[in-house]
């Protein structure tokens, strides 16, 4: 059964077309709504990513708890402009937090590029700022309970960053490849010349097909 995304069309659309410019020249098949896999299609969800996003997810709860605990222990020896930026950052956590599983989630279960891209912007741009903000700076008045779960927190982050920037990139690439395939097939089923470029491609697509078959699997 699939899941729904929460990410709007457009969003989408630039999520896709973002990581084809890092990964290749051209846009992914994965820009629409859904996509059908061809025969032979290779399996590209990352077992290791999806473990990670379960732990995460049972572990996050134990996080906003022990933060709970902890704000209420130090929130009066806070300046108030550190209570404000300290209430601020664990709020946009939480609520990013949520919406940041789910799309990683959806993305590497069902093989979706943008739900996948959209993981990792959160992961870069938001979550790891700011718990790096919460991990270091001295005037939070870190406890040792603090320190606890955001290192813990922090090593789910980073292998979360690394694993899924694998498999968006091969993902993004094999998505590429059978785009390429299927419409180099329909050209010669058309009788339509096809370039000596594409026809090189055609010649060679076995081999690479193979190569990100067996990378997916390491991821």
């Amino acid at each position: 059964m699939a899941l729904l995304t929460p990410l709007p069309g457009s969003v989408r659309h630039g999520l896709a077309r973002i990581s084809g410019s890092l990964f290749i020249q051209n846009k992914t098949r994965d820009c629409g709504e859904q996509h059908a896999y061809q025969s032979g299609h290779d399996l590209l969800s990352s077992l290791p990513l999806q473990m990670m996003l379960y732990f995460n997810a049972f572990f996050f709860p134990f996080w906003i708890i022990s933060e709970i605990i902890t704000m209420e222990l130090k929130f009066g020896r806070l300046s108030g402009y550190y209570q404000i930026l300290l209430t601020t950052s664990l709020v946009i956590l939480t609520l990013v937090e949520s919406l940041r599983l789910y799309i990683g989630y959806v993305g590497n279960l069902h093989e979706k590029v943008p739900e996948l891209a959209g993981f990792l912007i959160l992961t870069l741009l938001i979550q790891l700022p700011l718990l790096l903000f919460l991990l270091t700076d001295n005037r939070n008045l870190l406890l040792p309970l603090d320190l606890a779960v955001h290192m813990i927190y922090l090593m789910f982050i980073n292998a979360e960053i690394v694993i899924s920037f694998l498999v968006l990139k091969t993902m993004t690439r094999q998505f590429a490849l059978e785009y390429y395939l299927q419409q180099s097939e329909i050209l010669v089923s058309k009788h339509v010349p096809v370039n000596r470029t594409l026809l090189r491609f055609q010649n060679t697509t076995t081999s690479i097909a193979e190569q990100y078959g067996s990378d997916a699997l390491m991821y």
